[in-house]
């Protein structure tokens, strides 16, 4: 397999801060050492996958680079008893497509302990529509469903015609809760009402600019994906005892907020880190959007390109243009 050729985006540092990608042939040879080889049958696209594509070194340390933080696909050979050739399976987080070459391209090599077996219920296909985004939403509703249940009210979630948010409605309306989305895109509205959102307000509605401490009550909880003030402004919204989750940091990594929200109404406000998630945690939550959370909107949430369509979308995705996920078949 060493001499097996196959086709990958490969981003080029041509000079201080100038990069350039195009899709190109690799060797299995080039590949890093690891346990598993796999044949990439799909990827999908992320906002980390971007910043990698365009030589974001806070992501990506050396260039030249295949990125791609999400892959499902077949074992081609494997060192490790845990896999045999022909397993469906799937990786996403860790090291992948960062440091390590990813999903853009036909094949990948890994460590064992980063590849979990396709659960039964879901395609390879499926599970990419869910990806890193849907993972990290599922880790955020487990989180606050724990202490918080439909009945306790509106659940909050932000950016929700994103990967993250998009998947974060769909599972929470499938569990019960009443959600009420936050999207800049007012002509998604239609996208996330199918979801099952109940409300839909947009970015101004969800910022406070009054720099109060507190604000009137109404969320039970909140599924955040975004920071910065609307991260502050719904923290500041929560019920006596309500929960909320933390992903993503897209709209700013501040957060301008006093004390007041956790030592008066008991709030929670918990962390969710689905790169370097516990493999036990992580199959838990594979299985879970396999059976009790999956989706009824998988297609609804998804499109899908080939290789040689990735550029131009990860251009949209840098300037917030796109709408759940982007699924590239690598076939």
């Amino acid at each position: 397999m060493e001499n097996q050729i196959f086709k990958a985006m490969v981003v080029q540092e041509t000079a201080e801060k100038k990069f350039n990608r195009k899709i190109a042939n690799k060797s299995v040879s080039e590949l890093p050492p690891g346990d598993v080889l796999i044949k990439v049958k799909y990827s999908s696209l992320n906002y980390k996958d971007a910043l990698s594509a365009s030589g974001n070194k806070g992501v990506t340390r050396n260039y030249p680079h295949t990125p791609g933080i999400d892959a499902s696909g077949i074992v081609e050979e494997s060192i490790s008893a845990d896999f045999k050739p022909g397993d469906k399976v799937i990786v996403t987080s860790y090291d992948l497509g960062m440091n390590t070459s990813g999903g853009f391209g036909q094949y990948i090599r890994t460590p064992v302990d980063w590849v979990v077996k396709l659960p039964s219920g879901l395609s390879l296909k499926e599970s990419m529509i869910y990806g890193t985004a849907g993972f990290t939403a599922g880790l955020s509703v487990h989180k606050m469903i724990h202490t918080i249940k439909p009945e306790h009210g509106e659940i909050l979630v932000t950016g929700a015609s994103g990967g993250v948010g998009s998947m974060a409605v769909s599972i929470l309306s499938k569990c019960g809760y009443e959600v009420v989305a936050v999207s800049g895109k007012t002509e998604e509205k239609g996208f996330l009402t199918d979801l099952g959102a109940k409300e839909i307000i947009s970015r101004e509605d969800a910022t406070d600019v009054s720099g109060r401490p507190l604000l009137k009550r109404r969320w039970a909880g909140v599924i955040d994906t975004v920071g910065g003030d609307i991260l502050a402004t719904a923290i500041k919204s929560v019920k006596q005892g309500g929960t909320v989750t933390c992903c993503g940091n897209v709209a700013s990594p501040d957060l301008p907020l006093t004390v007041f929200p956790f030592i008066l109404r008991d709030v929670s406000l918990l962390g969710v880190d689905s790169q370097n998630c516990a493999m036990p945690l992580r199959l838990k939550i594979w299985n879970k959007l396999a059976a009790d959370w999956k989706s009824d909107h998988l297609v609804e949430l998804s499109s899908e390109i080939g290789l040689d369509d990735l550029d131009d979308h990860i251009e949209l995705i840098l300037k917030g243009k796109k709408k759940g996920r982007t699924i590239i078949n690598l076939a």
